[in-house]
């Protein structure tokens, strides 16, 4: 019997780019030695090309960010008859562009961030809504571009205004819930484990406390109240089917237990294309529920499929 061939689909040219190289390198160890023939690709602007003369079996899809992760590959893998792992055209679109996602999220009760969206210009000139409040960029993942306005700060983020501002013209600004950032991964149709995600320097889990080494600590399972904590995979697993997300995604939360505070628990994102680097939060988890890295790349290339 013939070896299965796997193209890795791994760098592209987002913001994500590094992360998505390390995720892919990653991936590609996990499958060499095994059932696989292993064909790494290093997406360019060229990969329907590239795609149509490797002919793979499967396409691993590695990649994070634009293009990779919004639907837009995923098109191209339908196109070309190339099963695929992850999500599906539109679960990957709707996850992606962050305010469509709490729309459809919201009407299936999932619990999210009060929140608008406006010009980055608008957000840059003034106090959109009253302080503490959060600025992200609509379309962009791994906390890119994020920004956190707190109480004590008296002007608007006026770096929103820069001519050289890279994450678009529109930014969704969100009410800033305080209290513990939280995560669950979905593999299937199972919710997994819950972490209680704090980073080790700065105020908030941004892309150096996701992705630098020892630049986040991960508390595995969370200590939560078994309400508490099985209420968050209710929330993952719901937000996972909601969107139509198919084979692994996480995600991620807050949770207001501060003294005093709100007690309130909200979804702030589904990741369709979650990290698969050393310091990755789905892997973790994964291994938390008894699957290996290895195991858990080869159930990701086993489970994937076209129409999804």
């Amino acid at each position: 019997m013939s070896q299965k061939k796997v193209a890795v689909l791994l760098g592209g040219w987002s913001a994500e780019r590094e992360v998505s190289l390390d995720s892919g390198r990653a991936c590609i160890e996990a499958l060499e030695g095994g059932p696989y023939r292993v064909v790494p690709i290093d997406v360019d602007r060229d990969i329907a090309r590239v795609l149509q003369a490797v002919r793979p079996d499967v396409a691993l899809n590695a990649l994070h960010g634009r293009f990779g992760e919004d639907g837009t590959v995923q098109g191209l893998l339908e196109l070309l008859g190339i099963p695929y792992t992850h999500s599906g055209v539109l679960a990957s679109a709707l996850a992606m562009h962050k305010e469509k996602a709490k729309a459809v999220l919201r009407a299936a009760g999932v619990p999210v961030p009060e929140g608008i969206v406006v010009s980055r210009r608008e957000v840059a000139e003034r106090h959109v809504m009253p302080p503490p409040y959060v600025v992200k960029p609509v379309n962009e993942g791994s906390s890119v571009g994020v920004v956190i306005v707190r109480e004590d700060r008296g002007h608007p983020p006026q770096e929103l205004g820069r001519e050289d501002w890279p994450f678009g013209e529109f930014v969704l600004v969100e009410k800033f819930i305080p209290g513990r950032e939280l995560t669950c991964a979905v593999m299937g149709e199972r919710a997994l484990g819950v972490i209680d995600i704090r980073p080790a320097t700065g105020l908030f889990y941004d892309y150096d406390a996701k992705y630098a080494a020892g630049g986040s600590i991960h508390i595995l399972p969370a200590d939560l109240k078994p309400n508490v904590y099985q209420q968050v995979q209710e929330l993952a697993l719901t937000a996972h089917q909601a969107l139509g997300c198919r084979g692994v995604s996480r995600t991620d939360l807050r949770y207001d237990d501060t003294p005093g505070g709100s007690g309130e628990l909200v979804v702030l994102e589904v990741n369709t294309q979650p990290g698969m680097t050393a310091t990755s939060l789905m892997p973790e988890m994964a291994a938390h529920a008894g699957h290996a890295f290895g195991e858990l790349v080869r159930w990701m290339v086993e489970d994937a499929s076209l129409n999804r």
